[in-house]
């Protein structure tokens, strides 16, 4: 008989830890965040609408987007206002600041 309960202690402690097992939390999200966006402007990331400005100078735009190189700009109507090359790594959130008058 003691034979048998060693075994199935182990087996039922082992099953228990299995269960008990946690995944890893999710990845944090990679994301761009515009700010100081003309108020009525177009945020542009990699040629594609993203959003519109910001209805005030103060509240900032998050876009998430993959890792990796983006290009973004912000248009008042037709005309490119602001443009910028950025690089983003996974999970990291990169801060855009728009310029005004300028372009880089």
């Amino acid at each position: 008989m003691r034979i048998f309960i060693l075994p199935a202690l182990v087996v039922c402690l082992s099953a228990c830890s299995w269960f008990g097992a946690r995944r890893p939390p999710p990845p944090a999200p990679t994301e761009l965040i515009v700010t100081g966006a003309p108020v009525g402007s177009m945020t542009f990331v990699d040629g594609v609408q993203s959003g519109s400005g910001p209805a005030a100078d103060t509240r900032p735009q998050v876009v998430r987007v993959k890792p990796g190189s983006h290009v973004v700009e912000i248009r008042l109507g037709e005309p490119v206002v602001y443009r910028e090359e950025t690089d983003v790594a996974r999970g990291e959130k990169r801060l855009v600041t728009v310029l005004s008058g300028a372009s880089r």
